[in-house]
């Protein structure tokens, strides 16, 4: 739609978690906001404990959820793209920046879920941010049924396969190609912020909450990897230009 398309922007997605940088623990989600402010876009929130509370507007029950008005918009890549047609040229998608998102959305997504949900050292903190409103009967079984779900998604996905070291040791490996890749200056492409910055940053970011402090140190103990995410931190913290409002 063209920038004087005038319907609300409201974004569905999970609990504030009270932590300065981070707008949600939800890579997607933190993907999401960044977006909508990079793009000048004013937008409310409508926030829940349960991805499953916005099912009405999302057949996966999976947030984010973005709505121009009575329209949903589910899944971060096609908010990204319905973004840019809110307001064009502001967030580049040339086909290489679709790739690194593509990347970004399942490899390194696959890293940040087993250091959440796999890593013992780090499991009790997520538990307590992730499941702190449940009432205490369902709390005490619910969070490692679901922790047992999603181990085992990750060993289908070849992520924890392997057990923890090899899987960490892929991390390390990782980080050092993002390292390498990074540029000296300016985004990850030449040329303008891209959703490549975008979805690379969502999921490297969030392992830098207190929920992974072995990972995020991994992170930004790569000077050039951890200088660019600076830049862009900085670039898509606030709404720096004003496009348009949502009504």
């Amino acid at each position: 739609m063209p920038l004087n398309d005038s319907r609300p922007l409201t974004l569905l997605e999970l609990a504030d978690p009270g932590l300065p940088g981070f707008e949600s623990y939800s890579p997607f989600c933190l993907k999401a906001h960044r977006a909508l402010k990079y793009a000048g876009l004013s937008y409310a929130c409508v926030r829940a404990d349960n991805p499953a509370a916005h099912r009405p507007h999302s057949p996966t029950g999976q947030v984010p959820v973005l709505l121009v008005g009575a329209e949903a918009v589910p899944d971060s890549t096609d908010i990204l793209a319905r973004i840019e047609q809110l307001a064009p040229g502001r967030i580049a998608r040339s086909p290489e920046a679709l790739l690194w998102e593509e990347l970004a959305d399942t490899s390194v997504n696959g890293f940040l879920v087993a250091a959440r949900w796999a890593d013992d050292r780090n499991w009790p903190a997520t538990r307590a941010a992730l499941f702190h409103a449940m009432p205490a009967p369902v709390r005490a079984v619910v969070p490692a049924l679901l922790r047992r779900k999603q181990v085992g998604k990750l060993v289908a996905r070849d992520v924890w396969r392997a057990g923890p070291e090899a899987c960490w040791r892929r991390f390390g490996a990782l980080l050092d190609q993002l390292d390498a890749r990074a540029p000296e200056h300016g985004f990850w492409l030449s040329g303008p912020l891209s959703v490549a910055d975008l979805a690379l940053f969502s999921q490297l970011h969030s392992l830098r909450t207190p929920l992974t402090p072995w990972q995020g140190a991994e992170v930004d103990r790569r000077p050039r990897l951890s200088a660019w995410l600076g830049r862009v931190d900085a670039a898509t913290r606030t709404v720096s230009v004003p496009l348009r409002a949502a009504s």
